[in-house]
């Protein structure tokens, strides 16, 4: 009788995520981060070195989520499914076959060289995340699992971005769930590592402040959305709420008319009016930090900064529906503000009426 075949690898052998090398560890979080996160990188450099690996893998894993979204050569439902899959790796235990699969679906198909590379490097990221201590790894699990449910609703609510169909968000209900999903859980995870981590805000109501860091997280996304909206539409996408249009007599692929802009103002300014309100909640963010921690009020000054600039050239953008003409804060304004916000982080008064003037600019262009 002749003796039963010897199996190649046993199914944990294939699942068992790979060592990681320190240097591999310098890859991942800082050469291929760098690459795929653009402005957030400035960020994350400027924070508290102990924050940095998991807000950074952090980062790295939801980049990952979303280029599995994006992969427009493959139908929406195809994605999905990838992507759930992905979601399943996310609340583990990971499988290192099933992020193999990931990566053989999609790679070839990434235009961006850093994509592919990020898509090739799964294995490795996730055995970073098992290796977080348990607390970390759990907020990180939470956090790149909602973000994820953002992307689902993509997927589902949208048709192919090649389809020359453009749908839209329904209510600002469901607005006000988008931009949690893709933003407001961030605040969340940001308030509940920064408190885990740095002694200063051991004083902090995690609760309430943790509600506070959701509507800055609105205010950032709600601000993405507002400017990205010429881009958006072209690729089928309108996250400008149905009924609102209606009210002003316009369906969602009116609005790849740039003469449309003037009739469908009334609905920006609605939503810029609300994108000033949770701007609000980020300036109490930003000063309930200790002004010792010059390091963490730079990395939420920033991107409040950044964001009500981006809402003042909206507001004064009488093209703002014209994709020739994007309401964009240029790098030369960025790296001056960088500049001047180091001594201004020192002082809540001067950061305060900083922050102040931003919205004031707001205010007067509606």
């Amino acid at each position: 009788m002749p003796d039963d075949p010897k199996p190649d690898r046993t199914p944990s052998e294939d699942d068992r995520l790979p060592d990681v090398s320190p240097d591999e560890r310098r890859r991942l979080l800082t050469g291929l981060l760098r690459g795929v996160s653009r402005a957030f990188y400035l960020t994350l450099r400027v924070l508290p070195a102990p924050l940095r690996e998991p807000v950074g893998l952090a980062y790295l894993l939801a980049r990952a989520a979303d280029t599995v979204a994006d992969t427009r050569l493959l139908p929406p439902l195809n994605r999905l499914e990838h992507l759930l899959s992905f979601r399943k790796q996310i609340e583990g235990p990971a499988s290192a076959g099933a992020l193999r699969a990931i990566e053989a679906a999609l790679t070839e198909k990434q235009a961006i060289p850093d994509e592919r590379v990020l898509l090739q490097s799964l294995p490795q990221a996730f055995a970073l995340l098992e290796a977080l201590p348990p607390d970390d790894r759990a907020k990180v699990r939470d956090v790149v699992v909602t973000l994820t449910r953002g992307m689902e609703m993509d997927l589902r609510t949208f048709p192919a971005e090649d389809s020359g169909r453009v749908a839209a968000l329904k209510t600002p209900d469901e607005l006000d769930t988008y931009t949690y999903y893709v933003a407001g859980c961030v605040g969340e995870f940001w308030t509940r590592m920064l408190a885990a981590h740095t002694p200063a805000l051991k004083h902090w109501d995690i609760e309430r402040v943790s509600e506070t860091g959701v509507r800055f997280g609105k205010a950032l996304q709600l601000t993405n959305v507002l400017r990205d909206v010429p881009k958006d539409l072209r690729i089928g996408r309108c996250y400008l709420p149905a009924n609102e249009l209606q009210q002003q007599g316009l369906l969602p692929d009116t609005l790849l008319e740039a003469s449309a802009g003037a009739k469908a103002r009334p609905v920006l300014a609605v939503r810029l009016r609300q994108a000033l309100i949770y701007f609000d909640a980020a300036r109490d963010y930003m000063l309930a930090i200790p002004r010792r921690c010059v390091r963490l009020r730079l990395a939420v000054l920033w991107p409040i900064l950044i964001g009500l600039g981006t809402l003042a050239k909206l507001a004064r953008n009488d093209a703002w529906l014209d994709p020739a003409r994007p309401s964009k804060v240029t790098r030369g304004w960025v790296y001056r503000m960088m500049l001047c916000s180091v001594p201004a982080s020192l002082s809540n008064g001067w950061t305060s009426s900083w922050i102040g003037a931003w919205r004031r600019r707001v205010d007067e262009a509606l």
